[in-house]
């Protein structure tokens, strides 16, 4: 008797086999499959099932024979795993089939019972919840060692007086301190919002099955409690189909590498000759292949492109998502690289800049020197002219023209003489040389989120206490 065709399919080992007459063809394959990408999820899927293998004999859907034999079946796998030994099979096309064949090679019918009460829809959307919920957990930690850094540079600069811009023109004297202080700040603006994104990301889908529950009298609150989950999703549509919780992710990367990019241009003109405030550490610089003299500041410069790499994730995720109707569909798919390659962005970028930032070498006199141009305490002359009774509009102007009249003698405003000054406004006297200094400018912001370095120490004490 000759065969159906589709006996060669059900060699092939797929799950719905039974259902086709010919075999899925090699080209089709290697274009759904996503093993070779997915398998990073191995052992939160093997987590995932260890703990509904656990539920099921709880409800009495499998024997406790069963759920033994899984256990250790597992527990093989998972060596197999850790140690490299472990047979990826493009065959079984993803790391669910893959960890589901090689348990029923090692445990026989036990492990076909596995898949008891669920699907690949919810299984995959739990094990892509576990693995983030890992990844954010990893982010966090690398957040608060990038604020550790910037937090003990800034403790020692918090009395370094730095130009402080506007429009890349200098503005007023700040410290080198308060201007680290301003990334810490960001940084910590990030981890709230990964911490609100682990919140939606830890609410477990598995019982949703494909798409409507399952006839199974399962436990799914028992499930979410020993995979340390918040809540389960209460939507069996939308547990399997959503995909917030990643868009929400990327999100918050793109912001936290936004922040990160802000800093490395700074340190790139920074490092400028043109400007010289700082100096990076060799280990993260390169020379060139042509001018022997060169030192490129390559990681800052690569962080900021590869935030536009970031970027294009988030948008692929939202572009992914945007017409799919409800519920799981094999689009869904395409979520998982650039989720996997933002989060691996972000890490290794936090990872080497939190090295980075110690390295840092700062040139007072370049930063103090650059405070001589561009008349950065005229602001002070205003305020000094105001507290002496002018209102602050006829202050503006009197101040300006005293600028005026600095730039035309090609000196700095605190050099113009005591008469000079009196010419602008009869306001002005002997102690107003006080307030045009750079230290006097600085001890002047004595306020909560000012520069003064008795209040930037402050913030800092504040800051780690968060930490």
């Amino acid at each position: 008797m000759t065969e159906p065709k589709g006996a060669s399919a059900n060699e092939a080992g797929k799950a719905w086999s039974g259902r086709f007459a010919e075999p899925v063809s090699d080209l089709v394959k290697r274009y759904t499959a996503s093993v070779f990408f997915d398998r990073r999820m191995a052992l939160q899927d093997i987590r995932g099932s260890l703990a509904h293998a656990r539920m099921l004999a709880r409800q009495g859907i499998i024997g406790g024979s069963d759920l033994d034999a899984i256990e250790a079946g597992m527990a093989a796998i998972r060596e197999e795993i850790e140690a490299g030994s472990f047979a990826w099979n493009l065959d079984d096309e993803d790391v669910h089939l893959n960890i589901e064949k090689r348990l029923t090679a090692l445990v026989g019918d036990a492990g076909k019972r596995l898949h008891t009460g669920r699907s690949r829809n919810d299984q995959v959307a739990t094990d892509i919840r576990l693995w983030l919920r890992d990844a954010i957990d990893a982010v966090d930690g690398l957040l608060k060692d990038l604020i550790r850094v910037l937090l003990d540079v800034a403790e020692v600069h918090a009395e370094t007086p730095l130009p402080g811009f506007t429009h890349l023109q200098v503005a007023q004297p700040v410290t080198f301190g308060h201007h680290l202080l301003a990334y810490a700040e960001m940084l910590a603006r990030d981890r709230e919002r990964f911490a609100d994104c682990r919140r939606r990301t830890n609410r477990l889908p598995l019982g949703a099955a494909a798409l409507a529950g399952t006839s199974f009298p399962i436990d799914r609150e028992s499930v979410a409690r020993e995979l340390g989950f918040d809540a389960v999703c209460e939507n069996s549509l939308d547990a399997v189909s959503d995909r917030d919780f990643a868009i929400e992710f990327a999100g918050a990367a793109a912001i936290a590498m936004m922040h990160v990019s802000r800093f490395s241009e700074e340190l790139i003109l920074w490092m400028s000759p043109r400007v010289g405030f700082i100096d990076l550490a060799d280990r993260f610089c390169t020379g060139s292949s042509i001018m022997p003299q060169k030192k490129n500041p390559d990681v800052p410069e690569l962080a900021r492109g590869k935030t536009g790499r970031v970027y294009g994730h988030l948008m692929a995720l939202l572009t992914l998502m945007k017409g799919q109707p409800l519920a799981y569909n094999k689009d869904n798919q395409e979520d998982k690289e650039p989720l996997f390659d933002t989060a691996d962005t972000l890490i290794d970028t936090l990872r080497i800049f939190a090295d980075l930032v110690p390295g840092i070498r700062v040139k007072p006199d370049a930063m103090r020197s650059a405070l001589g141009q561009g008349h950065a305490t005229a602001t002070d002359l205003a305020d000094y002219l105001v507290k002496k009774g002018l209102p602050f509009r006829d202050a503006h102007e009197a101040v300006a023209r005293a600028v005026r009249a600095a730039e035309a003698r090609g000196c700095d405003l605190a050099d113009l003489g005591i008469d000079d000054l009196r010419g602008f406004s009869s306001l002005v006297g002997e102690d107003v040389f006080s307030v045009l200094t750079v230290e006097g400018s600085l001890a002047a912001r004595d306020h909560a989120g000012g520069t003064a370095p008795a209040r930037v120490r402050a913030a800092i004490a504040r800051r780690r206490a968060a930490l």
